[in-house]
C-alpha cells in the first residue's frame, strides 16, 4: 500500500506527460502554446546524455517555428549546419560525397516550405526544449517516477489500484497517478489526461495492454558513440552519414558535433567488446594510429511495432510508446513530435469545452494510419545510402521522401472529407482535406502557415468577402489569399480553405455556396463534435 501526499490544489495540471525526451518535452511545448496547464514526470534525473536521434526534419521544423523556436534549434543545430550531405567509401578517409538523390531532382525549397532541416543531436536539443517548456509555464520535474496511475469516473467510483486514493480532485473523471520523487517519497497527481510518451517498451502501454502490429525485429545492429579527432580528415567532406563499404568493419558513421564526437553503427560485430572497438574504428576511419575514446556500446535491433490503439480512455500513447520504426528515413522522433503536435489542440479545446470529447478520438484514426505507414516506409528502406531512396527491400513502392515528410494525407478524422485524389509519389499539398496546407509566400518572409495559431482559420480567395463576414461571426479569423494560391488549393476566387490549429486542411469549399455562414457553421460544429468525416450535405 502507497504512502502518498497528497497535491491538490489550483495548480493541479489538465495533462499529465509521462516521458521526458523530444516527443514529452514537445507535448508540453504544444500544450503550453494552447495555455493548457501541464505536468511533465521522467524518472531520469537529466535529459539524454546520448546523440540519439538527429534529423530534425523539414515538417518539425515548420513546428517550431510555429512555437516561435526554431532560432533557438538553429543556434543548438549549429556545429552540423554545413554537414547535410551523404558520403560512402571503403573508409573514412577515402570516402567521397554522394550526389543529392531525390527521385525527382532537387526540390525548390521556397515552394515547398518556409522551413529549413536541421541536424541537432538530442543531448543538445532537448536541454533546448526543457529550458524553453520551463520559462512557457510547464512543470517539469526530473528524477520523478510513475509508480502507477488509475482512470477514474467522477463521483462514486471506488475502484482502487494498489490502493490508489480513488477521489479525483473535483469529483470529476480525470487520471490519478502516484509518483516517487527523487527523495523517494509518493506523491499524487491528479489530471484529466495522460500522455504516454515513455518509450519503446512504455511501461504504460503494457500496463494497459495494449498489443502491437507490424514487421517485427528486422535484424540486430550496435551503436558505438566515440570520440576521435576527425575535424580536419573530414574538412571539405563533411558529412551527415558516412556508409563504410568494406568486409572488415561495414557500417556508417553519423556526425554528432562534426569534429569530435561520431557515431558507428554496423550489423557487423554486435557481441564485440568494448574494448575491441577502438582497433575496429581504425579500420572504418582508414587511420591507424589514431586516438579513440569509446563512451559507449549499446546493442540494438531494428524493427517495425505499431501499437493497434493510439487511445485507451484518457490516456493517448506518442512518439515510440506508440511506433517503433528503424532509423532509416530519421522518422521516428519526428513523427513522435507531429503526434503531440496533432494532439495537443485538440485536448485544448475539449478542456476549455469548445469541442465534444469525442474530438479526442480522431488521435487515433488520423496519427495510427500515418504512423503505420511511416513505420512501414522506414522499415523497406535499404541500408545502402547509395539506394535507399530509389529501392526497397521487397518491392513494396516507396513514397517520395519529401512527401514522406511534408505529404501525408489522414485517411477519416477531424475534417470535411471531399474525396479528392491524392499522391505519395510525389510532394502532394494541393489543398485536400486532411493534408498539411499548401505552403506559400504572402510577403517576403511569411508563409502561409505562418497565419496558423490556436484556432480555426479561414483563408478565402479574392472574391469572398461574404466568407470573411461569415468567419467574424463565427468568432475566427480569416485571411485573404491571391489567385495564384486558389488555383494550388483548388479553388475558385470565392472559395476558401478552413485550416486546424495544426495547419491540417478541415474543409474545402472550391466556390461560395448559396449561405456561407450555414455552410461554416455547420462545419465547425461537425470538426467539433468528431462528425467530420462525413461530407456536408448539399
Amino acid at each position: 500500500m502507497y504512502n502518498v501526499h497528497m497535491m491538490y490544489g489550483v495548480h493541479a495540471p489538465r495533462v499529465l506527460i509521462i516521458g521526458g525526451g523530444l516527443v514529452g518535452l514537445c507535448a508540453a511545448l504544444f500544450l503550453r502554446q494552447h495555455e493548457v496547464e501541464v505536468t511533465l514526470v521522467e524518472r531520469r534525473a537529466t535529459t539524454s546524455p546520448q546523440p540519439k536521434a538527429r534529423r530534425i526534419n523539414l515538417r518539425t521544423m515548420e513546428l517550431f517555428r510555429q512555437l516561435g523556436i526554431a532560432d533557438q534549434v538553429f543556434d543548438a543545430a549549429r556545429d552540423l549546419a554545413n554537414h547535410q550531405a551523404m558520403a560512402a567509401g571503403p573508409t573514412l578517409a577515402e570516402a567521397e560525397r554522394l550526389p543529392v538523390m531525390f527521385p525527382g531532382g532537387m526540390p525548390d525549397w521556397d515552394a515547398i516550405t518556409p522551413a529549413g532541416a536541421c541536424l541537432c543531436a538530442q543531448d543538445l536539443l532537448e536541454p533546448v526544449l526543457r529550458e524553453i517548456a520551463e520559462a512557457r509555464g510547464a512543470d517539469i520535474r526530473f528524477g520523478v517516477e510513475l509508480m502507477d496511475f488509475r482512470e477514474h469516473h467522477g463521483r462514486g467510483d471506488t475502484a482502487h489500484t494498489n490502493d490508489l486514493p480513488s477521489a479525483p480532485r473535483d469529483g470529476g473523471p480525470g487520471i490519478r497517478a502516484i509518483v516517487r520523487t527523487a527523495g523517494g517519497a509518493m506523491d499524487t497527481l491528479d489530471a484529466d489526461y495522460l500522455i504516454a510518451a515513455d518509450g519503446a517498451n512504455s511501461p504504460i502501454r503494457e500496463r494497459l495492454g495494449i498489443t502491437r502490429g507490424g514487421r517485427g525485429t528486422l535484424g540486430s545492429a550496435v551503436n558505438v558513440y566515440f570520440r576521435a579527432d576527425l575535424g580536419e580528415l573530414v574538412r571539405g567532406r563533411e558529412f551527415n552519414l558516412c556508409q563504410i563499404e568494406n568486409d572488415r568493419v561495414p557500417g556508417a558513421f553519423a556526425s554528432v558535433d562534426g569534429t569530435r564526437r561520431w557515431i558507428f553503427t554496423s550489423g557487423v560485430g554486435v557481441d564485440r567488446p568494448a574494448r575491441d572497438w577502438p582497433e575496429a574504428l581504425r579500420v572504418a576511419i582508414g587511420v591507424p594510429d589514431i586516438d579513440i575514446e569509446v563512451l559507449s556500446v549499446l546493442p540494438w535491433e531494428p524493427g517495425m511495432f505499431v501499437a493497434d490503439t493510439f487511445r485507451s480512455g484518457r490516456v493517448f500513447l506518442a512518439g515510440d510508446a506508440a511506433h517503433v520504426m528503424p532509423p532509416f528515413a530519421a522518422a521516428g522522433a519526428n513523427t513522435g513530435i507531429e503526434d503531440a503536435h496533432n494532439l495537443a489542440w485538440k485536448l485544448a479545446r475539449v478542456l476549455r469545452g469548445s469541442a465534444d470529447p469525442a474530438l479526442l478520438d480522431t488521435y487515433h484514426s488520423e496519427r495510427h494510419p500515418v504512423g503505420w505507414f511511416i513505420a512501414d516506409q522506414s522499415s523497406i528502406r535499404t541500408l545502402s545510402l547509395r539506394t535507399m531512396t530509389r529501392e526497397s527491400t521487397d518491392g513494396t513502392p516507396l513514397a517520395d521522401p519529401i512527401a514522406l515528410i511534408l505529404g501525408n494525407r489522414y485517411p477519416a478524422g477531424a475534417f470535411i472529407d471531399d474525396a479528392s485524389a491524392h499522391t505519395m509519389t510525389r510532394l502532394d499539398t494541393s489543398g485536400q482535406p486532411g493534408t498539411r496546407m499548401p505552403h506559400a509566400f504572402a510577403n517576403p518572409g511569411r508563409s502561409t502557415l505562418d497565419l496558423i495559431g490556436n484556432e480555426y482559420v479561414l483563408l478565402t480567395g479574392p472574391a469572398g468577402g461574404a466568407w470573411r463576414a461569415a468567419a467574424a461571426r463565427a468568432g475566427i479569423d480569416s485571411y485573404e489569399i491571391d489567385e495564384n494560391y486558389c488555383v494550388t488549393a483548388g479553388l475558385t476566387a470565392s472559395g476558401a480553405l478552413l485550416i486546424r490549429p495544426d495547419q491540417i486542411v478541415a474543409w474545402r469549399a472550391p466556390e461560395l455556396p448559396a449561405d456561407p455562414a450555414a455552410a461554416l457553421r455547420t462545419t465547425l460544429e461537425l470538426i467539433d463534435r468528431a462528425r467530420a468525416r462525413h461530407r456536408l450535405p448539399s
